[in-house]
């Protein structure tokens, strides 16, 4: 049965831009999850659950899929489809928990400008997409419009997230998994990984794509997303 209704969840420091070119495409009702108000993943996922229609499909990038895993934790009968793009299931390591930290304290000391444009090009996009002007604004244009308290908040749930692998198998809709080939942050490795673990899982690796598969190769995802939602 296809899905009536879609829940999108951005990456951090991401808006409802992240998901511009497949809210238009998909025929889909569309809601935009807010992710700012807390600093953990449990109260996120409590306060869009309560805000989300009674069942939806559920599509996350990035710190969206990691917020995925907790929604589907906390209420797995109300999730039709899922989709989980360029993210990661591993709990945070320890030595990027203290990198969350001085980030942090540079994004309230007025750095947070700076903080997004030194990881832009590099880890954020794949070699024939840190060119693109459009796109490099629109990703600094998220970062300086939610501003630093929502760095702060969003590093700080991003840092004391629970280890995801175990609520892989356990996840029995139809899902799918996909990331780009270049994405630096959360490798096709990853993916691989949750698409074994989940019971009915298709992986989709796409080329010429790093971390924000939405905007880089918006035709191919919202393709993704129709097979999956028609399923």
């Amino acid at each position: 049965m296809a899905a009536e209704h879609l829940l999108l969840l951005p990456g951090m420091m991401c808006d409802e831009r992240l998901w511009g070119p497949q809210a238009e495409a998909l025929p889909q009702a569309i809601t935009h999850a807010d992710t700012t108000s807390a600093d953990n993943f449990d109260d996120m996922a409590r306060a869009v659950l309560a805000e989300a229609p009674e069942r939806f499909a559920l599509a996350g990038l990035s710190m969206g899929g990691i917020l995925a895993f907790e929604i589907w934790r906390q209420a797995p009968e109300r999730v039709t489809h899922m989709a989980l793009l360029d993210t990661n299931p591993h709990a945070e390591k320890p030595e990027r928990q203290a990198t969350r930290l001085e980030q942090i304290h540079t994004a309230l000391a007025g750095g947070l400008r700076e903080l997004a444009t030194e990881s832009l090009k590099p880890l954020y996009l794949a070699e024939s997409n840190r060119d693109d002007e459009e796109l490099l604004d629109t990703i600094l244009d998220m970062a300086l419009d939610l501003g630093p308290e929502v760095f702060r908040r969003q590093s700080l749930a991003l840092r004391d997230r629970v280890d995801s692998v175990p609520t892989l198998l356990t996840i029995h809709c139809p899902t799918l998994v996909l990331c780009g080939s270049e994405d630096r942050l959360c490798p096709p490795a990853y993916h691989e990984l949750m698409a074994e673990r989940i019971p009915d899982a298709r992986l989709a690796i796409v080329a010429d794509c790093g971390h924000l598969s939405t905007l880089e190769q918006p035709g191919r995802v919202t393709h993704e997303l129709e097979t999956l939602l028609a399923s």
